[in-house]
C-alpha cells in the first residue's frame, strides 16, 4: 500500500504541474503586431497624358514648301518651276525619291532670301570705302595745349612768330561742321508685291506640240492644268520650243511617261502619257523636235497631255500656242 500511495501521490503531483502549465499558457495574451514603416508612404507619379499630336503643317514660309502625302520631287518641281534636280541640290537629298511628309524643302535657290511679302530681298553692297580724315593742314592750327613745350629763348620766339606768319598767310581753309538735323519723314508704307512677270527675253515663240485635235480644255479649276490632244499611238510629240529636258520619265503619278523641258527661267512645258520617251535628261533640243511618242500610258484614251507652266502655275496653253490651220 505504501508504494501505491507514492505512486499515486507522484502521479498526481505531476498532472497538477502540467494543468498550471496549460493555464498559464491559455491566460498569456499573444503580443499585436506592429507595421513599422520608413516614414509615409511616397505618391506613386502618374504617368504624364500624351501631348496632342501637334497640327499639321501646311506652310513653311514664302520660299519653302511642306511636303504632304502624294508628294513626289518631280511634282514640287513641277509645281514650282524648277528642275528637280536643283531642289534635291538645294535640300542635300542624295536621293529624289526619299521625301517625307511634314519634311520641308527649299524651293527658290539658297543666295535668294524671301521677305514674308514674297518680295526677293538681297544685301546691297556699300560702295567705296570710308573717306579719310583730311590732312593736318586742312584742319588749321591746334589749339590744345602741345604735349612737349620748348624752353624760351630768343631763338624760339623768332621761330614761332615765323611760324604764325605762314599760317596767317595761308588761304583760310572753312570746316564744314555738322549738317543741321533735317525733320525725319515718315516711312511709307510698303507697297504690296506685284504679280510676277517674265523678265524681258524669257519670251518663247511657241510651237504646236502634236497635230490632233483637241479632246479636253484648260481648268481655270485646275482640273485640267493644260490641254488634251487626240493622237494615235507612235504619233510624233515634237517639243513646243526651245530649252532643256529637266525630266524624262514615269515617277509622277497621273503623267504616264513623262518629258518636262526648261525653256528659260520663266517657263516650263509638258508632255504627258507618252508610249516612248526619245529625249533624256539634260539634252539640249530645239523647237519642233521630235521628243517623244505618243500613247495611252497613265490614260485611258491615247492622247498628248500638254502644259505650259509660268514660274510653275499652269496657264493656258491655247493663249500662247499659234492659231491651228
Amino acid at each position: 500500500m505504501t508504494g501505491y500511495t507514492m505512486g499515486t501521490t507522484w502521479r498526481h503531483a505531476g498532472l497538477l504541474a502540467m494543468a498550471l502549465a496549460l493555464g498559464a499558457c491559455s491566460s498569456r495574451q499573444s503580443a499585436p503586431v506592429i507595421e513599422r514603416t520608413a516614414g509615409p508612404a511616397a505618391p506613386v507619379a502618374k504617368p504624364a497624358p500624351a501631348p496632342a499630336a501637334a497640327p499639321a503643317v501646311t506652310s513653311a514660309g514664302p520660299g519653302f514648301y511642306t511636303v504632304k502625302r502624294g508628294d513626289t520631287l518631280f511634282g514640287i518641281a513641277l509645281d514650282q518651276g524648277h528642275d528637280y534636280k536643283d531642289i534635291a541640290a538645294w535640300n542635300n537629298l542624295a536621293n529624289p525619291n526619299q521625301i517625307q511628309v511634314g519634311q520641308v524643302l527649299r524651293v527658290i535657290p539658297p543666295e535668294a532670301t524671301t521677305s514674308d511679302s514674297g518680295v526677293v530681298v538681297r544685301p546691297i553692297a556699300q560702295p567705296g570705302t570710308q573717306a579719310a580724315a583730311p590732312p593736318a593742314a586742312a584742319r588749321g592750327p591746334r589749339t590744345e595745349p602741345s604735349g612737349a613745350k620748348k624752353p624760351y629763348s630768343d631763338e624760339t620766339l623768332a621761330q614761332m612768330q615765323r611760324d604764325a606768319v605762314r599760317v596767317i598767310a595761308a588761304p583760310a581753309v572753312v570746316q564744314a561742321g555738322p549738317k543741321p538735323a533735317e525733320t525725319a519723314k515718315p516711312a511709307e508704307p510698303p507697297k504690296p508685291a506685284e504679280a510676277a512677270k517674265p523678265v524681258e527675253g524669257d519670251e518663247v515663240a511657241w510651237a504646236w506640240p502634236a497635230s490632233g485635235r483637241i479632246i479636253g480644255q484648260f481648268s481655270d479649276s485646275g482640273a485640267n492644268k493644260g490641254i488634251d490632244i487626240a493622237a494615235k499611238v507612235g504619233d510624233p510629240v515634237l517639243a513646243a520650243g526651245p530649252g532643256r529636258v529637266v525630266y524624262s520619265g514615269q515617277g509622277l503619278r497621273g503623267y504616264g511617261r513623262l518629258i518636262i523641258i526648261k525653256h528659260n527661267n520663266t517657263y516650263l512645258s509638258a508632255y504627258a502619257h507618252n508610249s516612248s520617251l526619245l529625249v533624256k535628261e539634260g539634252q539640249i533640243v530645239s523647237r519642233g523636235q521630235r521628243i517623244a511618242e505618243a500613247g495611252n500610258s497613265d490614260s485611258d484614251v491615247p492622247k498628248l497631255h500638254f502644259e505650259i507652266r509660268r514660274q510653275g502655275k499652269p496657264i493656258d496653253p491655247l493663249k500662247f500656242l499659234p492659231e491651228q490651220r
